[in-house]
């Protein structure tokens, strides 16, 4: 645990001066499961829709993230509406957060082809930070001692455009800035506001081959702004290759496969080109998807394509 208790201390030194970085935790499956970043995606699939993603960030090195989420949303009153749930658990060296969010969407039809959707969400991350896992060069130090958990309620908004032909979203997820670290000490961490920027298009090549790019920018206040580019070639609207790159971080392989009417399973590698590559073997990201639409409440309607 050495390697924890090194970065611990590093980052309580750092709370003394203005320190900024990304926060929350970076997927690369997330245009497989865009309720993750937009709200306002509620019920875009119209059947439900429940998806379930686990990220193993840093393989090989001690205290590295291992983020899992769980998605479930769908569309009601013939699509207008949908309602969602998001649940998260992000573990990070001796932190644990426990996410729980409620979504709420309103589809507007602009025209035959394109639609305008508006969602918020709202809940809470339940923090425990347990310093019982540290080995400390001073023991007796109270600020570093015990396990500490909070409460750090939360609330999201977004915007999502769609067309049979692309799709453009804005979003922020976690609109209050939560304190996260506050000790006896003059030293205090909180978490900043961050803004999505999404898109992409859909273009087909020929009969049997589609070509999918798209693109994410994330902007967190005080902080640089970081992006993803995405390419993706889909065969016979079943299984899709591609390549992401992620500015200053790594390139991302990306394969996935459409089983069936339901079923959906994704699989990413992340190889990083930053110096944590000394150390680490890179991320593996698995997800798996599944879509139901139910006579009562989806009945007459048309469920978009994975693609």
């Amino acid at each position: 645990m050495k390697r924890i208790a090194n970065v611990v201390t590093v980052f309580m030194m750092l709370c003394t001066i203005p320190v900024w970085s990304q926060q929350r935790p970076v997927q690369s499956l997330y245009m497989f499961d865009p309720l993750l970043i937009n709200p306002a995606y509620a019920g875009a699939q119209v059947q439900l829709s429940a998806t379930m993603i686990y990220r193993n960030q840093w393989v090989n090195l001690e205290g590295a993230p291992k983020t899992f989420t769980t998605t479930l949303h769908s569309g009601f009153l013939q699509s207008k509406m949908g309602l969602g749930l998001i649940l998260s658990n992000d573990q990070i060296g001796i932190h644990n957060d426990v996410g729980v969010y409620g979504v709420y969407s309103y589809k507007v039809k602009l025209n035959r082809e394109l639609s305008l959707s508006m969602g918020l969400q709202g809940g809470f991350n339940y923090l425990v930070t347990d310093y019982n896992k540290l080995t400390l060069k001073n023991p007796g130090d109270p600020n570093l001692s015990g396990a500490v958990s909070k409460y750090n309620p939360n609330v999201g908004a977004g915007v999502y455009l769609r067309s049979t032909k692309f799709f453009l979203g804005l979003s922020s997820p976690q609109i209050i800035e939560n304190t996260v670290v506050d000790l006896s000490v003059d030293t205090q961490a909180k978490q900043r506001r961050y803004y999505y920027v999404h898109g992409g298009t859909s273009m087909p090549i020929s009969k049997v081959v589609k070509f999918v790019p798209s693109a994410l920018i994330r902007f967190q206040d005080e902080a640089p702004i970081s992006f993803d580019v995405n390419t993706t070639f889909v065969f016979y609207d079943a299984v899709g290759l591609g390549v992401s790159y992620r500015l200053n971080e790594g390139v991302v392989a990306l394969f996935e496969l459409q089983l069936d009417d339901h079923f959906h399973v994704g699989y990413a590698y992340d190889y990083t080109t930053s110096d944590l590559n000394r150390v680490s073997n890179g991320s593996h990201e698995l997800m798996i998807n599944y879509r139901l639409k139910i006579p009562k409440i989806h009945k007459g309607l048309e469920c978009p394509t994975y693609w």
